[in-house]
């Protein structure tokens, strides 16, 4: 091919490339692995019913998917909706209804979600829908961080960077980079926190009304020769509740625990290596109900706790002694915490794992701008003409 002929195709294809919306944020979905499989899923009537009850938009990562759900309740069903992110893990909502997502894959990104309100008018193009959740702000951060949950501490957002040993405070209106705030005493030298290699894989925010309030979750409080991730890690049993006062462990006992949260004054956390979930009592874990699968992603509005279970990564069985990787699936359930007993479930048959269940309002959000029937022109006009 001659230069000229060579030179005006190589521009035509520049014009015609990322044109789509989704190829802006995180590349085409089938380059994230993606597909309509991906998107599959069966709910209970039960759960249904649930979701539509509390008024509720369900905000669920799967990590390993690169994918972000939102489930709400519309003409009688689950309606499900996603956006693409890489290796979505900790979700956070704020008061006011915006949302905010830790990415884990290098370099690491907090993305901030925000509700579509009034469209920009535009000659011959439909307006764009509110409620849908957009992307409108990000931060980057090192890959170093690998940040894992978020919560909202009073006011102010914190983020587990697993990989330097510390909570975060994250300022989406600074542009440098997060300091350490909290760190455990079995972590520090010389007054600061080991930041050189992830020691204890520091995972979850169980959030109080000020740090020394609040409680934290890993898999170990003594640093050892191997680190988490190495599959001679050893983790059956000694996984830790940190307090935020004191900087110690308050609870022993568990193995690779995930996703603490407080129902009232009670500490509700998952035991994911055994596909438990249960309480903190007397220094200790008590087992309340074990599900099929991985336990992780706690989400808890008035009685109902919603848990997320998931398959094990075949590399890391080890780290799951008391679950069956044959008998896992993906999927939430939803449990009554006045009698511990399953209400309803949705399972994802092509599922992986689930990070982070979390919920806002359906009257703040429906979900995000993608479903699995895709409307082009709809997208379009969503992208093209959205107020935040």
């Amino acid at each position: 091919m001659k230069k000229d002929a060579y030179m005006k195709k190589l521009w035509r294809k520049h014009g015609e490339v990322l044109r789509d919306p989704h190829e802006i944020f995180a590349g085409a979905f089938s380059s994230s692995g993606i597909n309509r499989r991906s998107l599959a899923f069966t709910a209970t009537a039960s759960f249904s019913k649930i979701v539509e009850r509390l008024g509720i938009t369900l905000l669920v990562s799967r990590e390993y998917e690169n994918l972000l759900l939102a489930l709400s309740f519309k003409r009688g069903k689950i309606l499900q909706s996603f956006f693409h992110v890489p290796h979505p893990s900790g979700i956070a909502v704020d008061k006011h209804g915006s949302v905010y997502v830790a990415t884990t894959r290098n370099p690491n990104q907090i993305l901030e979600f925000r509700p579509t309100k009034n469209a920009l008018e535009r000659w011959g193009i439909p307006s764009s829908p509110a409620r849908i959740l957009v992307p409108s702000r990000s931060k980057h951060l090192a890959g170093a961080y690998y940040l894992h949950d978020l919560a909202f501490i009073g006011n102010k957002l914190c983020g587990n960077a697993v990989g330097i040993n510390s909570v975060v405070e994250i300022d989406m209106n600074r542009s440098d980079s997060p300091r350490s705030i909290w760190w455990p005493k079995c972590i520090e030298r010389n007054g600061k926190p080991l930041q050189d290699a992830n020691y204890i894989q520091l995972n979850s925010i169980a959030a109080g009304k000020t740090l020394s309030d609040s409680f934290f979750s890993a898999s170990g409080d003594c640093i050892l020769s191997t680190r988490p991730g190495n599959p001679a890690y050893s983790v059956d049993g000694t996984g830790v509740i940190f307090s935020g006062k004191t900087r110690t462990r308050s609870a022993s006992g568990l193995t690779r625990p995930h996703s603490a949260r407080f129902h009232g004054k009670k500490l509700i956390v998952a035991n994911s290596g055994y596909g438990e979930v249960g309480v903190i009592e007397n220094g200790a874990f008590s087992p309340r109900i074990k599900l099929p699968g991985w336990t992780r992603g706690l989400c808890i509005l008035k009685n109902v706790l919603f848990v997320g279970v998931s398959h094990i990564l075949p590399r890391f069985y080890v780290y799951a002694p008391g679950v069956d990787p044959k008998k896992t699936m993906c999927g939430i359930f939803a449990i009554s915490l006045s009698n511990w007993k399953v209400l309803g479930s949705i399972k994802f048959p092509y599922g992986n794992q689930i990070f982070a269940i979390e919920s806002i309002s359906s009257k703040k959000a429906l979900g995000f701008p993608y479903v699995d029937t895709r409307d082009g022109a709809s997208e379009q006009a969503t992208f093209l003409t959205f107020q935040v």
